[in-house]
């Protein structure tokens, strides 16, 4: 089993397969509106413009189990994230990332590259590197730059 074995729907409701994406590089991210970290999108976007002709994808999974710091409906999210960061990457309806109702992409992500101290997600803007073959390379704690995981993206293209 790997990640290609999933399957998420986008903002649009549209139901994608994650096998859609194979041979290329992926960063799931869970995302926030009104995170500290929210100016993320930026970074996340300045990648995607830069590599996505060179086979990276990246996937927003708006979620609001972190203080409450995502409360909007889905087409709001949205609206937000193209109108104040100008997110042209695809992103998903929100969803849980922990707990009973987490969302099966995210139970296999935590299951397959564990956290510092257990393998829940602890805050929003945790990343996730699949390699183009649709296993986990590398997790990222909330508060790693996304430009900073350039190399590693490279080493996957």
């Amino acid at each position: 089993m790997n990640f290609f074995d999933f399957t998420a729907k986008k903002m649009n409701g549209e139901e994608v397969k994650m096998e859609d994406y194979k041979g290329k590089a992926i960063l799931v991210v869970n995302t926030a509106s009104k995170c500290g970290l929210t100016p993320q999108f930026e970074e996340l976007e300045q990648l995607y413009k830069e590599y996505k002709d060179k086979g990276l994808e990246i996937l927003g999974f708006p979620c609001n189990q972190f203080a409450n710091q995502d409360p909007g409906t889905n087409e709001e999210v949205h609206q937000f994230c193209k109108l104040n960061y100008g997110v042209t990457f695809t992103m998903f309806e929100k969803i849980d990332v922990n707990g009973d109702n987490a969302h099966p992409i995210y139970k296999y992500l935590t299951k397959e590259a564990k956290g510092l101290l257990n393998n829940k997600i602890k805050w929003n803007f945790t990343k996730f590197l699949i390699d183009t073959k649709g296993d986990v390379f590398k997790r990222y704690a909330p508060t790693v730059a996304p430009l900073k995981i350039k190399k590693d993206i490279e080493k996957l293209l």
